[in-house]
């Protein structure tokens, strides 16, 4: 397999456009190579197989929506409250949203799991990951709330994207007070 990180990089983001934009059916080594206007066959050099490159897209797609050491920082310091969760959630909703394309890739690898079962354990596999982590992190942090809430977070927030990057039902509501509305009927007081 080729080293060059920056380079699979590229590669995994150009698949991400062309989930963004084609779906999963149209997610194929050639039309990487083409959207990120390498010669044919690059893209498989770096994901030998569609399973390769599927695990490739988790792993950039959690690269790019983690958040920042920056943004970290900043919160680190704060009080552990309701209202530093809700700063946080909103952030996650925030980067989710910049991210546009990375979030459909993400829906889009979503449906196709429901569709093709070994997917599915991948799929599965990451989001457990990603969902310890979040409770992981939660609790260290010291923020109101365990599994149970950050389950219910995970629903409504992924409800709340896919409305967003979709068909609003309420576009005139703001995102952020859609947020604090849900901490507050969603997250106990500390």
């Amino acid at each position: 397999m080729a080293k060059n990180e920056a380079r699979r990089n590229a590669l995994a983001d150009a698949g991400i456009a062309v989930l963004a934009a084609e779906g999963s059916r149209g997610l194929t080594h050639r039309a990487i190579d083409e959207r990120a206007g390498v010669p044919i066959g690059t893209t498989s050099n770096y994901f030998r197989s569609r399973d390769a490159l599927i695990a490739g897209l988790f792993e950039r797609i959690g690269a790019r929506l983690a958040p920042t050491p920056e943004d970290l920082a900043r919160r680190a310091s704060a009080e552990p409250s309701r209202a530093l969760f809700a700063d946080y959630v909103r952030d996650i909703v925030r980067r989710l949203s910049t991210e546009r394309e990375v979030t459909l890739a993400l829906f889009e690898l979503r449906l196709e799991s429901a569709r093709r079962p070994e997917l599915a354990e991948t799929m599965a596999a990451w989001q457990r990951t990603g969902f310890e982590g979040d409770i992981a992190f939660n609790q260290a942090a010291g923020l109101p709330g365990g599994r149970r809430e950050i389950a219910l977070f995970h629903y409504a927030l992924d409800g709340l994207l896919l409305d967003r990057l979709t068909s609003p039902i309420d576009p005139d509501t703001p995102t952020d007070d859609i947020v604090d509305a849900l901490v507050e009927g969603l997250l106990p007081e500390i």
